[in-house]
């Protein structure tokens, strides 16, 4: 969902650099990337590990959640292709979403935009003990579509994200933003320059499998 759906990683940059300035640190690129995909708490354990904060990582995501929670409310812009995409699959393929975000911000991101009848599973990660890039919630939604994930084509802009999608043994196409083009994506089956592209691939994936 993030930064594939959604542009919010945008959105999670800048509360995060504004959490760092709050006490008078500076948050590195780097950190920042390795926080993407993860579950909340996992992410939040990283930023204050790196950035030596005088807090814990839950008080952290409280804090971060205050922020976003505003953010996504009134900031919400969706990635281009993503209703292209939604709709270029009727009968063919069963969606699904598998986010590291937790179940709050999903429902708000869903039915902002009013997709949520689209997809067949909405996946947070709420009940997944190990986030990405471990493919836990992959392998949790492939068993509620009841489809092996070999069958599954997983399309992701973290590198952290496709790794957990890999490692599921799903087809993985990394869809990479302005923010995570420089991660490595090298063990993935295709690169798309946008959702549009992901789109015309997975078109000529099924006509080549029929």
């Amino acid at each position: 969902m993030d930064g594939l759906m959604i542009d919010s990683e945008r959105l999670y940059f800048q509360t995060e650099r504004e959490m760092a300035r709050r006490f008078q640190k500076n948050v590195k690129e780097e950190t920042l990337w390795k926080m993407m995909g993860r579950n909340p708490i996992e992410s939040m354990k990283i930023f204050v590990e790196e950035l030596e904060l005088p807090l814990t990582a839950r008080k952290a995501l409280d804090m971060r959640n205050i922020i976003m929670r505003k953010k996504l409310r009134t900031d919400l812009k969706v990635m281009p292709g993503l209703n292209h995409i939604l709709d270029a699959f009727p009968g063919k393929i069963k969606l699904a979403v598998c986010t590291g975000a937790q179940q709050e911000f999903l429902d708000i991101v869903v039915d902002q935009l009013g997709i949520r009848e689209k997809f067949a599973v909405l996946q947070a990660s709420d009940e997944i003990k190990k986030g990405k890039p471990e493919p836990d919630i992959y392998l949790v939604v492939c068993d509620k579509l009841r489809l092996e994930p070999h069958d599954c084509i997983v399309l992701e802009d973290s590198s952290n994200g496709a790794l957990a999608a890999k490692q599921a043994g799903c087809y993985t196409i990394a869809v990479p933003s302005e923010y995570t083009f420089g991660q490595d994506f090298t063990f993935v089956d295709y690169i798309a320059a946008d959702l549009f592209q992901a789109e015309k691939h997975i078109h000529d994936l099924l006509q080549n499998s029929s």
